[in-house]
């Protein structure tokens, strides 16, 4: 698996009769993608982005496919901001997500908090400047976070006109409360961030398990379309992707574990054979720091420690 990181273009593309994905190149930090479910006279929206303006972007690029009724429902597939923080564009809709991902979307990172790291990212020490940097693109003034009015456990069931679309809690993972969404019969699925194609995922909850688990799951539905939360439009063989990426790091970090090479050292040099051309190799630091708090039965390490770790191996010249 050599190359360069897949190219694909920006907006809106139609994987199935009625069914887009809506595409951000080139799929690193921020840049995710969010896709409509048009059915007769309504539509449901999966995802919202992370600013106000890349939002209302993207639903004037959607508005000529709307019916009369327009976007009834929205379906947050997680917390991280660039899948939810546009939610306050669509108030007048029912809003759906997990129970773990209405929890985060409460008492996790808001719109505020990464808005002063950019103003001044001195005062939040080494990682200030890293997440400035990447984030930079972005403009988190002036937004509400807008939780969902619906939640649910582990499985739900919702229909936009004759469509059937199945909502499944698969974390905690990436975050709390991931969640798939799957068309049955157009055999679509979209994964938010459980599948990232072609950079380097990151681990912010765990456990690493959970998520294997769930790209099991995917392989077991075998959609024939996939439309991951960051990169192009893939299909089964974009999980088979993630999780022999996965095996790879696993095996590889628990050797460095077991050898007692210290979390810093290891999540500085640590490479993946075939990986190489994947975006974000900042994250692979990130990562190794949650396999070892999990390989030594601690929790998840805090946001802010993941990016410290990120933010050195991000300056290292052989990055």
């Amino acid at each position: 698996m050599t190359g360069a990181r897949p190219t694909f273009r920006h907006g809106l593309q139609e994987v199935a009769d009625g069914v887009y994905a809506y595409l951000q190149p080139d799929g690193g930090w921020g840049w995710s993608n969010a896709s409509l479910v048009t059915s007769g006279r309504t539509a449901l929206l999966i995802d919202t982005l992370f600013d106000l303006k890349l939002t209302a972007a993207m639903l004037a690029e959607m508005a000529p496919l709307l019916g009369a009724d327009g976007i009834e429902t929205v379906v947050n597939t997680h917390a991280n901001g660039d899948h939810c923080w546009g939610n306050q564009l669509l108030r007048s809709a029912t809003i759906v997500a997990s129970n773990g991902t209405a929890e985060e979307m409460r008492d996790g990172m808001q719109p505020g908090q990464l808005a002063a790291i950019k103003a001044d990212p001195k005062a939040f020490g080494p990682p200030g400047a890293f997440l400035a940097q990447v984030f930079a693109p972005f403009d988190f003034g002036d937004i509400t976070v807008i939780p969902p009015s619906v939640t649910f456990e582990r499985e739900l069931r919702l229909h936009v006109g004759l469509r059937e679309l199945r909502l499944v809690a698969v974390g905690p993972a990436h975050t709390l409360g991931d969640t798939l969404a799957w068309l049955p019969a157009e055999r679509v699925l979209f994964t938010g961030d459980i599948v990232f194609n072609g950079s380097h995922p990151i681990v912010w909850n765990g456990p690493f398990s959970n998520w294997r688990a769930a790209l099991d799951l995917i392989v077991k539905l075998d959609p024939e379309v996939v439309v991951p939360g960051h990169g192009p439009v893939t299909d089964v063989n974009g999980a088979l992707t993630m999780r022999r990426y996965f095996d790879e790091l696993t095996a590889e970090v628990r050797r460095r574990f077991d050898a007692g090479q210290a979390v810093g050292e290891a999540g500085m040099d640590i490479t993946l054979e075939g990986f190489e051309h994947w975006g974000e190799s900042e994250r692979l630091a990130a990562n190794v720091e949650q396999l070892y708090r999990e390989f030594g039965g601690e929790p998840s390490a805090p946001a802010m420690a993941m990016a410290v770790a990120m933010a050195r191996r991000a300056a290292s010249p052989n990055s």
